[in-house]
């Protein structure tokens, strides 16, 4: 046995490696993901570096969130056909989709104060307030202002997703009519309402929640649906928490590009909650 290790190749040996060379005849990993396009999305409007940076963080939010809207329509139709076990997983996806954006912010936060400075002005009034899947994911969960679709008045077909949205049944009224249709007694006006208008917590269905929690073993499907309901709503808290931080981290106080306070406007949205019963039930249990 040789003293003397043989070398460490300097590449990797591909001879034995039934690689598809030629693809002339067949889609490309390129082609299937539409590169060319995603990647030439990206066009900032200033010569300063860490523009780049704030673009690639909004885009890929973007994405996130178009997956995010994905797995809640879905999640949406198998609890209005009494099929809970499906979104279990559903939800679980949502969570982890959610970790991912909550971490974005620790990349967005490595922009300083000059660094933004340098080319906030580039964006004039273009703002994360006028995010339309934002938008469309607050009123899906259950977060319904009609007066927020205002902004979109100049895009018709954004505008008009967003009533349906909001005159829809959210996730909330769709899982708490779910609750009825197993025997739990609830109040018309919790399951057959105005849905443009904000859900208003109510006893009853705080009651029934509490019904679940003390019967897990017998109710586990409405159980496990109201963990991960609460595990979203926590998700979604640690989000726009994060988000104040980060605004609040690199501009301070000042006003948002899109006319909003800046982080007063961010933190009045922290005390709002999307699944309120499944908080007070854990104080009475």
């Amino acid at each position: 046995m040789s003293d003397h290790p043989e070398p460490a190749k300097p590449f990797v040996d591909l001879s034995d490696e039934a690689v598809h060379w030629d693809l002339s005849q067949s889609l490309s990993y390129g082609q299937y993901l539409h590169l060319e396009k995603l990647l030439d999305a990206q066009h900032p409007l200033s010569y300063q570096h860490d523009e780049m940076l704030f673009i690639v963080i909004h885009q890929v939010s973007e994405l996130w969130m178009r997956l995010w809207l994905h797995e809640l329509t879905a999640t949406m139709d198998c609890v209005r056909r009494d099929d809970i076990g499906p979104t279990f997983k559903m939800l679980e996806r949502i969570s982890t989709i959610q970790q991912q954006l909550l971490q974005s912010w620790d990349v967005l936060a490595t922009i300083t104060p000059s660094d933004y400075s340098a080319f906030r002005n580039a964006l004039g009034k273009a703002s994360g307030f006028q995010s339309r899947q934002y938008r469309l994911l607050e009123f899906l969960i259950g977060n319904k202002n009609a007066e927020l679709i205002k902004v979109f008045r100049n895009d018709p077909e954004s505008h008009e997703e967003l009533q349906r949205a909001l005159r829809a049944p959210s996730l909330y009224d769709e899982v708490l009519r779910l609750l009825s249709r197993r025997g739990f007694a609830l109040p018309p006006e919790a399951i057959d309402r105005d849905f443009s208008q904000p859900y208003r917590a109510s006893k009853a269905v705080a009651a029934a929640w509490l019904s679940v929690y003390h019967n897990a073993e017998k109710d586990w499907d409405l159980y496990q649906l109201a963990e991960r309901l609460t595990d979203l709503d926590y998700k979604f808290q640690l989000w726009r928490f994060a988000h104040v931080k980060t605004v609040e981290r690199i501009i301070g106080h000042k006003r948002g590009t899109g006319g909003t306070g800046g982080v007063s406007y961010l933190t009045k949205a922290l005390e709002l909650k999307f699944f309120p019963e499944l908080w007070t039930v854990r104080t009475s249990m």
